[in-house]
């Protein structure tokens, strides 16, 4: 077929897809679908399953499991459950040292990591790629690994069973250094730097007043992590701490005897513990979530 030859006095303008549509003709604006919510239903419902499960135990009295291993209804004896857990260990104490020691190595982890990633991603100087290749492969090393040498430490430092036998070792991550680093080396254009520079800000201030408050929302989502990761911490605390002076999981370790354990108190116990987490997200909520789309899309 022969092209329509154009109308006389008309601009000899190409027809374009309407802005803000694909060329399919969808609206970027455009709702998802059911299966994507029906996905995003399953995946809450999944992770809130073990939260209700628990409270459904906790709620009964210690013969619930071996009555009905799945109780579908709630008792009522979670108050009374929560009472004796209360009663039981120290755990105002323990909730005190698990917030003191979260919150100072949350801040720590952020700060130090924050500027060694700067300084990685932002600085040159001999030796940077291998000290940071360095870096992220002690992520590969099992911490059981140093235990013994660490623990020999903290005792030849005379801090066994106290809390800086837990902060000091955690004051800075490799992991965090890492993922500063991939961050803050797209996030902070280089420009902005020298402009800094020439204005007469000393390297110290240029990451105060430049790389610092760029790296606001993937510092506070690296803080929160932290903080979730070091107030569910066993392991080590176990090891360092007396019972007299422990953490809020090493204080909930002595609900369970030597050969039975009420799985009621247990359970009421970890959701005594989850509440200040569930708090902690639901005030950050906002902020965690533009720290990922931040820190996952390249400024």
């Amino acid at each position: 077929m022969s092209a329509v030859p154009p109308v006389p006095g008309e601009p000899l303008i190409a027809e374009t897809p309407e802005k803000g549509r694909r060329t399919t003709g969808r609206s970027y604006t455009d709702r998802p679908g059911k299966v994507v919510y029906g996905l995003l239903a399953a995946v809450v419902l999944g992770g809130l399953f073990p939260l209700w499960w628990s409270f459904l135990v906790a709620s009964h009295d210690s013969t619930i499991l071996s009555r009905d291993a799945f109780p579908l209804i709630p008792g009522g004896n979670f108050l009374a459950n929560a009472a004796t857990v209360i009663d039981t260990v120290d755990f105002w104490q323990a909730t005190l040292n698990s917030i003191i020691v979260s919150t100072v190595v949350s801040a720590s982890v952020v700060f130090f990591a924050t500027l060694a990633g700067y300084a990685f991603a932002k600085l040159r100087f001999r030796g940077r790629t291998p000290l940071l290749v360095f870096v992220i492969a002690t992520m590969a090393v099992p911490t059981q690994l140093g235990v013994i040498p660490l623990y020999q430490v903290m005792a030849r430092f005379g801090w066994t069973g106290e809390l800086q036998a837990v902060i000091v070792p955690a004051l800075v991550t490799a992991f965090g250094v890492f993922w500063m680093t991939q961050y803050l080396s797209s996030a902070v254009p280089d420009e902005l730097i020298e402009a800094a520079r020439i204005d007469g800000c000393s390297m110290i201030r240029t990451f105060w007043h430049v790389g610092l408050v760029a790296a606001r929302p993937a510092a506070s989502m690296l803080g929160l992590f932290t903080f979730v990761a070091t107030w569910t911490n066993f392991f080590w605390p176990f090891i360092v701490l007396r019972s007299s002076n422990p953490t809020l999981p090493v204080a909930l370790q002595q609900l369970q005897a030597a050969h039975w354990v009420d799985y009621s108190l247990v359970l009421a116990g970890a959701l005594l513990a989850t509440i200040p987490l569930l708090i902690l997200f639901v005030v950050a909520g906002r902020q965690l979530v533009s720290g990922i789309m931040q820190g996952a899309v390249k400024q």
